[in-house]
């Protein structure tokens, strides 16, 4: 594979706001801002044991609310993926700008060849090139457990030059001070202490084990509670994104009342399938807080503070 200077890549441009190298459908690039807002201030290492897009911990570098930062998913490709971007930012944009360019012409044959070599390799660019191209940027593997999402026809992924930008945007907020693991969450929580702040986004209720196998790995509710219990035991602070509502459709059972959790509920924005039938619907999500960041509970009522979100809070308690 040939290196960013032979393939005459231009030097990046350096991106306007926070860049966000890897769409992921469910991403919360859109709250990052918001929950950055809510975390203590000076702290040393924010732990994201579902990862993701990390779009939580890149606002947290943007902003210079962490020091540190550990990025850990039970999907392994994603995180081969990561580490590539942080580490080695020339490397992974040349090999996507390459992987784009052969695909014009023959997208969509194209697309499939990748979709198979990624199966048999996983290899990192692939991976990319597939989030980038495919349905809602969503991942999907079937019961053979091959990646197996079709493409978006209507477009070709990020165009190289502003992938190239997100990509070296994230490594220069991340490299250097960032630990990247494929672990269980559950052994990410029990490495967390009280210095840390534990940021969460597990996966909706519902989605894993179903017919469209978004997840390897499913996370099960009554193992995800206790893992909370032990947290607040050892008295870590931490903050989830857990269930959601779309006008009286509900996503998962809000999180029990015994754990004592803080919760807010945020207005994200409508719903596209509402609106295309017509209907006014709102997407809420539920934020959840940890006793342990109970010093910054009054914030939780102060929406001045972010002034350029659109969004509305309803204070509930679990």
């Amino acid at each position: 594979m040939k290196q960013h200077k032979e393939l005459n890549l231009p030097k990046p441009k350096a991106i306007a706001g926070i860049p966000h190298p890897i769409p992921y459908q469910g991403s919360k690039r859109q709250l990052a801002k918001m929950i950055v807002a809510y975390l203590p201030k000076d702290v040393d290492r924010l732990i994201e044991p579902f990862a993701g897009s990390a779009a939580v911990s890149i606002a947290a570098a943007h902003l210079k609310a962490a020091k540190r930062f550990w990025l850990s998913d039970a999907h392994a490709p994603l995180m081969a993926l990561w580490k590539e971007i942080i580490e080695e930012p020339e490397k992974i944009a040349s090999k996507y700008h390459r992987i784009w360019k052969t695909q014009l012409g023959n997208e969509r044959a194209y697309y499939d060849e990748i979709r198979n070599h990624f199966n048999e390799s996983q290899k990192p660019e692939h991976f990319l090139y597939l989030l980038a191209r495919c349905v809602k940027a969503a991942i999907r593997y079937n019961s053979r457990g091959e990646f197996n999402n079709s493409p978006d026809n209507r477009r070709k992924g990020a165009l190289p030059a502003n992938m190239m930008r997100h990509i070296h945007g994230a490594s220069a907020l991340l490299q250097g001070k960032t630990k990247i693991t494929t672990e269980d969450y559950t052994q990410v929580l029990r490495a967390a202490t009280r210095n840390d702040v534990v940021y969460m986004d597990p996966p909706y209720q519902g989605v894993c084990n179903t017919h469209n196998h978004r997840y390897a790995k499913a996370i099960q509710v009554a193992d995800f509670v206790a893992a909370l219990g032990e947290l607040n035991d050892r008295r870590i602070p931490f903050i989830i994104s857990y269930d959601g509502r779309t006008g009286d459709k509900t996503f998962g059972e809000p999180l029990p009342s015994w754990l004592n959790l803080k919760r807010i509920e945020v207005r994200v924005g409508r719903s596209t399938q509402a609106t295309l039938l017509g209907r006014d619907h709102w997407t809420y999500e539920s934020l959840y807080f940890s006793p342990a960041l109970t010093r910054v509970a009054k914030r939780l009522s102060e929406p001045s503070l972010f002034p350029e979100a659109e969004y509305e809070q309803t204070i509930a308690y679990a």
